[in-house]
């Protein structure tokens, strides 16, 4: 027997709670609430109710004005979040998404060649 080629291996997916973005469950960090304490969880195989966010900023900030709270399903204390908060800090800042003057041009659109 032969394996049968091209058949893709299937990759979880998950979404980001704090811009709803799905993206593969390798991409988002997971914070997960265990039986004594809310962690982040680097393996993703921690136990516990978990949920995911992207390592930006923003989506961080959503996730702790509640929305981390709904989705894991309870309180998250101030000790939990200052943790969560200590780890949001040592995110990289956000570079901005890159703009595509090219695509621009071919549509006569370039921002930068307004006529008057």
């Amino acid at each position: 027997m032969s394996k049968i080629k091209g058949k893709r291996k299937h990759v979880p997916q998950r979404t980001c709670i704090g811009c709803r973005e799905v993206l593969a469950k390798r991409t988002l960090i997971r914070i997960v609430r265990g039986p004594d304490a809310v962690h982040v969880d680097p393996t993703g195989k921690m136990p516990g109710r978990g949920a995911y966010l992207h390592d930006r900023r923003s989506c961080w900030e959503r996730g702790l004005k509640g929305a981390l709270a709904s989705a894991l399903k309870t309180e998250i204390s101030s000790s939990d979040r200052e943790r969560l908060l200590a780890f949001m800090d040592a995110l990289p800042d956000e570079q901005p998404e890159p703009t595509n003057l090219h695509s621009a041009e071919e549509n006569g659109s370039n921002p930068e060649k307004q006529q008057p």
